[in-house]
């Protein structure tokens, strides 16, 4: 074990020994406790933490590694435990908590109204069911304006109280660039966002696709260029023509990350809901995204379900004797029915004998179920 760990079990035991001697966790203890950020060092000069097999947490170094090979990057934004899980099982390598949440689980019409701490609720919930993805949480509109001080204080709680690996900003100006930078040399690493930046929908008069005009298209390749100077290890390409992305692939060293960017990017992200055909967007009257492809439809599965579920419960048909697994013996139900009328309720005994008589009838001599 190195000299990190030796030192950290040398604390724990000194602390423990002053109430318990007798106890002393083991070196097995203190590397269970210990979370796998993607910014701990595979290789450290203190021979710690070994080397991640692909069962373990996704890193800054997997990344770089499938960039340099020419593999495809697979990024979905999700913002709950139970994708989170899901992610986890299919072995995406990046999972982004999006502030898109603000419209896909807020209602919202816009990412702007969503706040740092429930950003951070999203994070929470995310870290808890994702152990194999690198994890990015959005840093949200009014949280990193003002100044470098602002925006690293902001990314330390995403890391701090969300258990997120990363962050990931949006847009291109010059504050942007120096609040990168800053965030970058307080040791968090940061996924850059250029093109279509939702945040900054005021300017850019709506949810409108960038890169479509000469001068546009220069900015959007400027703008990523300028985040990989700045220290980013990724950068966002969002609703940009596939000429433009292509450029600016191949201009930076550093992954690209398409959404609605065509196919020559380092990698893509969807949104979690968008690809399942789950629901559909505000701003987007309703209708999906033009640049997702829906994998699945199953908005319609739960639909369908939920329809059903109505009409059984309307009809009676649910829960029947499959869905009411807890039973009470004949003898208790007979003392039972015998202190309810001790306590003159003569109707309430009546109706449990009669529910205890049709429950038996529902089962066959056997002990199944009827049909």
């Amino acid at each position: 074990m190195g000299t990190f760990y030796n030192a950290l079990l040398r604390l724990r035991c000194s602390a423990s020994l002053v109430s318990r001697p007798s106890v002393c966790p083991s070196p097995q203890f203190l590397f269970a406790a210990l979370r796998h950020f993607s910014n701990v060092p595979e290789n450290s000069v203190y021979g710690g933490p070994r080397p991640q097999s692909p069962e373990k947490r996704v890193t800054l170094s997997h990344l770089r590694q499938k960039h340099h090979r020419g593999e495809p990057i697979t990024v979905i934004t999700a913002y709950d435990y139970p994708s989170a899980v899901h992610l986890d099982m299919a072995g995406i390598d990046v999972c982004l908590v999006g502030d898109s949440a603000s419209m896909v689980v807020h209602g919202h019409d816009t990412t702007l109204p969503i706040s740092l701490d429930e950003m951070l609720v999203h994070c929470r919930a995310v870290a808890r069911g994702a152990t194999h993805p690198l994890l990015i949480g959005d840093l949200p509109f009014g949280t990193y304006e003002s100044n470098s001080n602002q925006a690293v204080d902001t990314a330390v709680r995403v890391l701090k109280e969300g258990g997120m690996d990363a962050i990931k900003l949006e847009g291109g100006s010059p504050s942007r660039i120096t609040a990168a930078k800053a965030i970058v040399e307080a040791g968090i690493a940061v996924m850059g966002h250029v093109g279509l930046t939702p945040q900054a929908i005021s300017v850019l008069g709506g949810f409108r696709p960038q890169g479509r005009n000469i001068a546009s298209a220069v900015k959007v390749v400027e703008t990523a260029l300028a985040l990989q100077e700045a220290g980013c290890f990724s950068v966002v390409l969002e609703c940009v023509p596939a000429p433009v992305a292509a450029a600016a692939t191949s201009a930076l060293n550093i992954p690209t990350i398409g959404i609605g960017a065509g196919p020559f990017c380092s990698g893509q992200v969807l949104v979690y809901h968008d690809l399942l055909g789950m629901l559909q967007h505000p701003h987007h009257a309703k209708v999906t995204p033009k640049f997702c492809k829906q994998f699945a439809h199953v908005g319609d599965v739960i639909n369908k379900a939920l329809l059903d579920y109505k009409k059984e419960v309307t009809d009676g048909s649910f829960p029947g004797p499959d869905h009411s697994p807890y039973k009470i013996s004949a003898t208790d139900v007979n003392g039972f029915l015998n202190e309810l009328q001790k306590m003159g309720l003569d109707k309430a005994a009546s109706a449990a004998a009669a529910v205890a008589e049709k429950m038996d009838k529902s089962k066959l001599p056997n002990g199944e179920n009827s049909p």
